[in-house]
């Protein structure tokens, strides 16, 4: 089982956030400092160069992954989690299904991030554990599925990007 820990930093409604629901589950572990982050871990960053891939896979099974559940519109002039690990990684193309931000591309709720970065690095039956938390779950696999499938399958982050580009390029002459 990969360890799963989520920065929290109290920006959002509780009701709604999926991060305390998986605390509540026991699918991660919440913390609100960011020294509580493992080390060596890939903590997931929209702002990074590199994407998450199978190649992850080893960091993944040794240290985890780290969601950082915060509001990215006061992140992105800051450089405090920019220094939390040198795995550092954001996700590729993918369509939101929470019902915050259904429908959406690239504006995923941490357990849909979370998910999708096991399901990429070969860790696919905790996705799926994951997602059965919420009623809505099962929705992001099966509408995300063939583009996972496909990321999942790739070599390394540039795969994964040429994956998510071809996909992007076909669509937009749709």
């Amino acid at each position: 089982m990969v360890k799963v820990t989520i920065f929290h930093a109290n920006e959002c409604d509780k009701k709604k956030c999926t991060a305390i629901k998986m605390w509540k589950t026991d699918k991660a572990r919440l913390v609100y400092r960011i020294n509580q982050i493992p080390h060596g871990a890939i903590v997931l960053n929209p702002y990074s160069d590199y994407s998450v891939s199978p190649e992850d896979h080893r960091y993944v099974s040794r240290r985890g992954v780290v969601g950082l559940d915060c509001s990215w519109n006061k992140v992105s002039d800051s450089k405090s989690f920019f220094n939390l690990s040198k795995y550092h990684r954001a996700l590729p193309f993918l369509i939101a299904t929470n019902p915050v931000n259904y429908g959406k591309p690239c504006t995923l709720s941490t357990s849909e991030a979370i998910a999708a970065t096991l399901y990429i690095t070969g860790f696919k039956d905790q996705a799926h554990d994951i997602m059965s938390t919420f009623k809505w779950g099962h929705t992001f696999l099966e509408l995300n599925g063939e583009l996972l499938e496909a990321y999942s399958n790739a070599h390394d982050g540039e795969g994964v990007v040429n994956i998510q580009n071809d996909f992007l390029s076909q669509y937009n002459k749709d």
